[in-house]
């Protein structure tokens, strides 16, 4: 008779686990709060970008733009995270992916001002729930999600020229500038020392673009659950430039609308290849079926049956 008991504690322990793994979901309001707020100030309030130079300050108020549609997209992933959408926990976490590497930005390229303890509030939350929401998901499950219908082969190809063509894009402002020992013409606009975009590009998120479309092709779940998180990061980074693109223009700044165009197209790409990857789910998966049951802080091992 104690076997079955055993085993039903077991699972009911496990299934608990699972459920305090969805408790970082509510790390999503502070972060929305704190960044709907202060994007809104910087748009209103012209003081906060007093100190940047006007292609920079336009720029910014491009960025909350598109944080005002962002952070609301982010509250919305999340409470339907919570009431089990496995499809809207990966879009949450790529939401998430693109908060770290914009508060990145604004916390280390906007002058010292008063929403700095904010920026980096956001930025640190942000890169902690993204780190939580990563490893708590076991991936072998998670592959096991998706249906034969996966476009498996066209996501990893999409990734895959994503990371080159980026990569050739920066490398052709940045190898003619050193070469010649001036500066990009979009960094002495900006009037940075050094562009946050392409560090963060370069050595962080073209890299994991490259990775995930290989990971992905050879079937490893971890690119199962890398691709819809950078696609929707990528697509918001689009939204993110065509806005500044367009407040930049309204202010008479020079608008670099060649570039930003060809952007805006290959967001479309990533939005239908997104949604054909996440509309491969099954119907019938379960968010809470592919979190691992781990301890309070789900970074933890495996908690054991008592």
């Amino acid at each position: 008779m104690s076997a079955p008991s055993e085993t039903n504690r077991s699972e009911a322990s496990v299934s608990n686990a699972r459920g305090r793994g969805l408790i970082r979901l509510w790390l999503s309001l502070p972060i929305a709060v704190l960044a709907i707020a202060g994007s809104a100030a910087g748009i209103l309030v012209d003081s906060i970008y007093s100190k940047e130079t006007a292609n920079w300050a336009a720029q910014g108020v491009g960025q909350d733009i598109t944080n005002l549609i962002a952070y609301p997209a982010l509250l919305l992933l999340a409470l339907a995270a919570g009431r089990g959408s496995l499809r809207a926990y990966l879009a949450w976490m790529g939401v998430l992916a693109y908060s770290v590497y914009a508060y990145a930005i604004y916390a280390f390229a906007v002058h010292f001002g008063p929403l700095f303890l904010v920026d980096v509030a956001v930025f640190g939350l942000s890169i902690y729930t993204l780190g939580g929401g990563l490893l708590s998901l076991d991936t072998a499950r998670l592959k096991a999600s998706f249906t034969s219908r996966t476009p498996v082969r066209s996501t990893s190809i999409v990734l895959v020229a994503i990371g080159a063509l980026f990569y050739m894009l920066w490398l052709s402002e940045i190898i003619p500038a050193t070469i010649d020992g001036t500066m990009p013409q979009s960094l002495r606009d900006s009037g940075l020392a050094t562009n946050p975009v392409y560090v963060l590009d370069m050595a962080v998120l073209l890299p994991a673009a490259l990775l995930t479309g290989v990971l992905l092709r050879s079937g490893r779940g971890w690119g199962y659950c890398l691709a819809p998180v950078l696609l929707v990061c990528f697509v918001v980074l689009a939204v993110g430039i065509l806005c500044a693109m367009a407040v930049l223009a309204v202010r008479g700044e020079a608008a670099a609308w060649g570039p930003a165009s060809a952007i805006g197209a290959m967001a479309v790409v990533q939005l239908v290849v997104l949604s054909y990857f996440l509309r491969a789910v099954g119907h019938n998966a379960d968010l809470r079926s592919v979190l691992r049951a781990t301890s309070d802080s789900g970074w933890g091992r495996p908690r054991p049956a008592r």
